[in-house]
């Protein structure tokens, strides 16, 4: 019997270990599926998915999440960024990953100082504004790229159209993007 993400979550309330077999079953390829395509190693992905289990375990409670998966594909995403950055700190990379940051580069200001928190999280909910107002398509669109890192070519394939168009869209969303945190005074 699969246990539902309200069920899951009064496990971790509960300090039940089977919370964490049962987000593993549930969640689990999610998960690898996420930092495999930020880390592109099938090991480093095992590994991160299981990081984000004992995150969970540690942030849950307090937290209580009302959207189990998003908050577990977030930890994830987050440990897997940490993770590449990590590992690629004194290289650059031709891998998804660094697609997926330099496109971005163009239209998110920096600010990786603590002084700029503040500014990192108006950032965050601009860009949360901006995402909310982008027809259904065109969201998902963005966020596969740009939150999932995945591939132009599988975005083109979910999409059913070509590279180009995907890329084309991408670039017109980025474009759009710039425009909209530059009207509310953010810099590139």
């Amino acid at each position: 019997m699969a246990f539902n993400d309200e069920t899951i979550v009064r496990l971790f309330f509960d300090r039940n270990e089977q919370a964490l077999t049962e987000v593993l079953a549930k969640y689990g390829a999610y998960l690898r599926s996420i930092a495999r395509n930020i880390l592109g190693d099938e090991g480093a992905a095992e590994e991160c998915a299981n990081d984000a289990l004992l995150q969970a375990w540690k942030s849950i409670p307090p937290n209580r999440p009302a959207d189990l998966k998003a908050y577990l594909g977030k930890i994830a995403r987050n440990l897997s960024f940490n993770r590449y950055q990590k590992e690629h700190a004194k290289k650059r990379g031709g891998g998804e990953t660094e697609s997926v940051l330099e496109e971005l580069e163009e239209c998110i200001p920096g600010g990786r100082n603590p002084e700029e928190e503040v500014i990192q999280k108006e950032l965050a909910a601009e860009i949360n504004a901006f995402l909310s107002k982008l027809p259904k398509d065109r969201r998902i669109l963005f966020v596969s790229r740009y939150f999932y890192s995945d591939s132009v070519s599988s975005i083109a394939a979910r999409f059913g159209i070509s590279e180009n168009a995907v890329s084309v869209r991408l670039n017109r969303l980025r474009k759009q993007l710039k425009s909209h945190l530059q009207e509310r005074g953010f810099e590139s």
